[in-house]
C-alpha cells in the first residue's frame, strides 16, 4: 500500500471532497462531512490482481429455484418474502433496546433446531453475557454457535471454518478491517466491512445478518451507501413502553417492500402476531366519543388501526396541536380545511390526536379517519361501531379514492365491520358491506352530527 492520505466523505451521498466543509456540495446537507483515511495499490500490486471471471449470458446459466430457509417466526419470514435467501445480506436497524438481538438470537435458535449451520457473533456482549440473554428465550439456543469478536478477518476465518450456512453479526458498526486506518463505526469502516461481508455472502454462500444502529434522526448509523451495499433493509419500529414491534421491510431485492410483521415482547423474547388487524383494535371503546377506525395498506396487508381524538378548549395562548404517530403537518392541514370548508371552531380548540397500537399513518387514505374522529369530538357523538372510513381529503374539501379498496374491506369485514364511508367517485365493490359514499366532508359532518 502506498501512503494513506485523507479526504472528506459524506455520510448521506457518499461524494468525497478534498477538505472539510460545514455543507456538503453535492447533497446539500449539513454536518455531515467526515474524515476518512484512504490509499491506494501500488502498481505491482495493481498488477499482481487476479483476472476477473469472463462475462457469460444468461441462458447459460441455470435457471434453478432457491430454497429458502424458514426460521419458523413467521411474521419475520413474511416480511423477508419467504425465508431467509441463502447468499443474501439482511439489514436490521432499530433503536436501542427494541429488540434487534432478541429477534436475531430467535431466528438463530430456530434454524439450529432444523440443521442450519449458523454463527452468532457479537461485538457487544461476551459469550457468558449471550447465554444469560438465551436463558430467558423460550426457544433452546444452546445449539448455537457463538463468538465475541469485532475484526472482520477473524469473523471471516471462523465462518468458513464452521462452514456455517447463517452467519449473524451484531453489530456492523462494532466491526472494523486491519486494512483500513480508522476506529470501527467510522464511515470508511462501516462501508468496507459490509462490502467484504457481501462479498463473503455472495461467493461463499452463506447468509449474513446484520444489525445496525440508528442515529438520533431514525436513519441506520453510517454511510447512505450502506443500506445499497445490502440485498435487505429491514427496520424494527415501536415504542419500547408498548408491547407490539413492528418489523418494516424498507428494500427487499427477494420479495415485496414496505411488507410489515408484527411481533409482541414478552419476558420470553418476540411472539409472532398471528392477527395485527385484530391486536391493534384490542381493548378499543366502542361507546367513547373522538374515536375512528381505518385500514392501511402495509405492502400487501391490510391493517385495521383506531385513530382518536380530543378537542378541548384552550386554556391560554396559541391552541396546542399534538399528533402522535401521524405527521403534524398533514393534521394542521386537515384541521384548516374542516375549519374553512365546514366551519368547525378549532381556532380556539387544543387538539390531540393519537394512532393506537404505535402505528404512523403515511398514506392519505387515512384522512377521512382522522377527520371523522376530530368532528365526532368536538360534536362529543360517537361515529357507528361498525364503521370504516376510507378516503384521501383535498384542500377544497372532497373525499377522493384511494387504491386497494377491495382487500381493506374484505379484511374489515373480517373482523366484524358493517359499513364504510368513502368516496362517491370510488368504484363499485364487491364487498358486503354496506358502502356510504361522499362528495366532500360536508356530508361526512352532517351524517355524524346528526
Amino acid at each position: 500500500m502506498s501512503k494513506a492520505h485523507s479526504v472528506f466523505r459524506c455520510t448521506e451521498c457518499g461524494a468525497d471532497q478534498p477538505k472539510w466543509g460545514g455543507k456538503c456540495d453535492t447533497c446539500g446537507a449539513w454536518n455531515s462531512l467526515i474524515e476518512e483515511p484512504v490509499g491506494r495499490l501500488s502498481g505491482s500490486a495493481v498488477r499482481s490482481l487476479p483476472t476477473a471471471k469472463p462475462p457469460i449470458r444468461l441462458t447459460d446459466l441455470k435457471s434453478e429455484s432457491v430454497t429458502r430457509w424458514k426460521t419458523g417466526l413467521a411474521e419475520f419470514d413474511f416480511v423477508l418474502g419467504g425465508g431467509i435467501v441463502p447468499g443474501s445480506v439482511v439489514l436490521v436497524g432499530g433503536e436501542p433496546g427494541i429488540g434487534k438481538s432478541t429477534l436475531l438470537m430467535q431466528c438463530a435458535a430456530r434454524l439450529e433446531s432444523q440443521g442450519v449451520v449458523t454463527l452468532y457473533v457479537s461485538g457487544e456482549e461476551s459469550p457468558d453475557q449471550l447465554r444469560l440473554r438465551a436463558d430467558r428465550l423460550q426457544e433452546d439456543a444452546g445449539r448455537i454457535h457463538v463468538v465475541g469478536e469485532t475484526r472482520l478477518e477473524s469473523i471471516l476465518h471462523h465462518a468458513a471454518q464452521l462452514n456455517a450456512s447463517v452467519v449473524l453479526l451484531d453489530s456492523v458498526q462494532t466491526t472494523y478491517t486491519e486494512e483500513l486506518e480508522g476506529a470501527p463505526g467510522n464511515v470508511g469502516q462501516v462501508r468496507e466491512c459490509a462490502a467484504r461481508l457481501m462479498r463473503f455472502a455472495k461467493e461463499s454462500g452463506p447468509a449474513v445478518l446484520l444489525v445496525g444502529h440508528v442515529t438520533k434522526g431514525g436513519g441506520i448509523a453510517g454511510p447512505k451507501t450502506l443500506e445499497h451495499i445490502v440485498d435487505t433493509v429491514l427496520y424494527f419500529e415501536g415504542e419500547t413502553t408498548l408491547d407490539h414491534r413492528i418489523l418494516r421491510a424498507v428494500k427487499n431485492r427477494f420479495g415485496s417492500v414496505d411488507e410489515i410483521g408484527v411481533f409482541r415482547m414478552t419476558g420470553a423474547g418476540l411472539e409472532p402476531v398471528a392477527n395485527p388487524a385484530a391486536a391493534f383494535l384490542a381493548g378499543r371503546s366502542t361507546g367513547a366519543s373522538g374515536s375512528a377506525i381505518t385500514a392501511l395498506m402495509e405492502g400487501t396487508r391490510p391493517m385495521l388501526v383506531e385513530i382518536q381524538a380530543l378537542a378541548s378548549k384552550a386554556g391560554f395562548g396559541t391552541p396546542q396541536r399534538v399528533a402522535t404517530g401521524l405527521d403534524h403537518r398533514r393534521l394542521a392541514l386537515l384541521l384548516a380545511v374542516l375549519e374553512r370548508r365546514a366551519g368547525l371552531p378549532f381556532g380556539s380548540l387544543d387538539v390531540f390526536v393519537n394512532v393506537t397500537g404505535g402505528v404512523r399513518l403515511v398514506e392519505p387514505s387515512t384522512d377521512l379517519a382522522v377527520l371523522a374522529a376530530l368532528v365526532s369530538t368536538v360534536h362529543d357523538r360517537p361515529v357507528p361501531a361498525d364503521a370504516l372510513f376510507l378516503g384521501e381529503v383535498g384542500l377544497g374539501g372532497e373525499i377522493r379514492p384511494v387504491a386497494g379498496v377491495e382487500r381493506r374491506l374484505v379484511e374489515a369485514a373480517r373482523q366484524g365491520f358493517r359499513r364504510v364511508f368513502l368516496s362517491a367517485r370510488s368504484q363499485r365493490t364487491t364487498s358486503d358491506l354496506e358502502v356510504i359514499g361522499l362528495e366532500g366532508i360536508s356530508e361526512l359532518t352532517r351524517r355524524l352530527a346528526a
